[in-house]
């Protein structure tokens, strides 16, 4: 019998499995990822992580491993404009402290990230079962009983599902979902660029999609590029010469030269939610959970809000002599995320229809938008918070930096 058993060895499955035994070295948490070994260290891309998921990393020992790599978020612009314009005025700017001293967000290497969140469930001890999936579950008396794809068996007190927006769990468990396509994809490359970029984020609303252009260590920025999906495979696969050409019209040339810094890929974007985020001894969490667009740049900070708020769930009914599986305490886990993941998921949906395209009264009320929230600095200290993950209302404490 295992405690607590983690499917998906990303970003939130190994936070949840590393934040539970931090907290409650009793239980026993082992984790099974379908991926096979070493994949994750070929992954080139990079992630945005706010101010709240750095607090969590530094009280679960994580950050000071990857704070040489990560690249604060010093500025952040905003512009509505067409691929094709000379200039694009800026329309807001952001100064990039959540609280003097800290920054609202940090770029970092996925690499880094998913190797220091390794390396700490190694030293706690937890067990990582790699190129091994879940293909089946049955709910038991106080446990449930997990069939695994190279044919061995778990009893899990609870089992949590972390793997991924097409989440077989949450099929096996019956968990239907809200979900629809954009019909866009997302470009993902690495671009380095003659001079530096100040540690100053831009997000180009163009009638295609969102162009955000991200802050790496050194001369370089990270690129999530939206296009209507058949373009996006157009330009993925188009030769260095026609793809370099179409990234500097959208890109422009105030930081120089650029060059694309190994593979480009495009990911399909759509919106999905999950009716429930439990089920009897299951909870899921991250993108088995919700999938949403990347607009705000807010996915995996989503997901680092529900490995908090379930690590603490858990070890508080733990604690309290409370089964840890039963659904009455993975309520409680579903009340605190649920709201939170609709009014996100919603939020990026409307922005994302409200900006893929070339409306020009649209444009008009955009810009005014955009230009009343640059004068009202209430406003924009609010925008700051949100997207710092530092909001209003209770949170999790490890979002707070403080311990479970």
């Amino acid at each position: 019998m295992i405690d607590v058993l983690v499917a998906g060895a990303g970003y939130v499955g190994l936070t949840t499995a590393v934040a539970i035994k931090q907290a409650a070295p009793h239980l026993a948490v082992g984790i099974v990822d379908a991926a096979p070994e070493g994949v994750w260290e070929k992954d080139g891309r990079a992630s945005a992580v706010a101010a709240a998921a750095v607090r969590m990393l530094e009280q679960l020992q994580v950050w000071p491993q990857i704070r040489d790599e990560a690249q604060p978020i010093t500025e952040m612009i905003v512009t509505d404009s067409r691929a094709a314009d000379a200039v694009r005025p800026v329309f807001l700017t952001f100064g990039g402290e959540a609280q003097p001293g800290e920054a609202f967000a940090h770029m970092m290497p996925n690499v880094a990230l998913n190797g220091a969140l390794r390396q700490r469930a190694a030293d706690l001890g937890i067990t990582i079962r790699q190129g091994i999936a879940v293909s089946g579950i049955a709910e038991a008396i106080g446990h449930v009983d997990v069939r695994l794809s190279d044919g061995s068996s778990l009893a899990a007190r609870l089992l949590v599902a972390c793997d991924g927006v097409k989440s077989a769990i949450r099929d096996m468990a019956g968990i239907r979902t809200l979900h629809w396509d954009y019909g866009q994809s997302g470009i993902v490359a690495t671009v380095g660029h003659e001079r530096p970029h100040e540690g100053r984020a831009e997000e180009h609303f163009l009638p295609s999609g969102p162009f955000a252009i991200l802050p790496l260590k050194g001369n370089r920025s990270s690129l999530v590029w939206t296009e209507p999906t058949r373009e996006a495979e157009r330009l993925v696969a188009a030769d260095d010469m026609v793809f370099e050409l179409e990234l500097e019209q959208r890109f422009g040339h105030k930081l120089g030269a650029l060059t694309v810094e190994g593979p480009r890929r495009a990911f399909p974007l759509g919106l999905t939610l999950a009716r429930d985020f439990v089920r009897p001894r299951i909870a899921l969490a991250g993108d088995a959970a919700h999938g949403i667009h990347p607009i705000a740049g807010q996915g995996l900070n989503l997901g680092f809000k529900d490995a908090a708020a379930l690590a603490e769930t858990v070890v508080d009914a733990e604690r309290r002599g409370l089964d840890i599986g039963a659904l009455d305490v993975l309520e409680g886990y579903q009340r605190w995320r649920r709201f939170d993941t609709l009014q996100m998921g919603v939020t990026t949906d409307v922005l994302n229809r409200l900006f893929s395209n070339d409306n020009s009264v649209l444009r008009m009320a955009r810009s005014f938008g955009l230009s009343l929230v640059d004068r009202a600095p209430a406003l924009k200290d609010f925008f700051i918070g949100q997207a710092a993950g530092l909001t209003k209302g209770p949170s999790p404490r490890l979002l707070r930096g403080e311990a479970i």
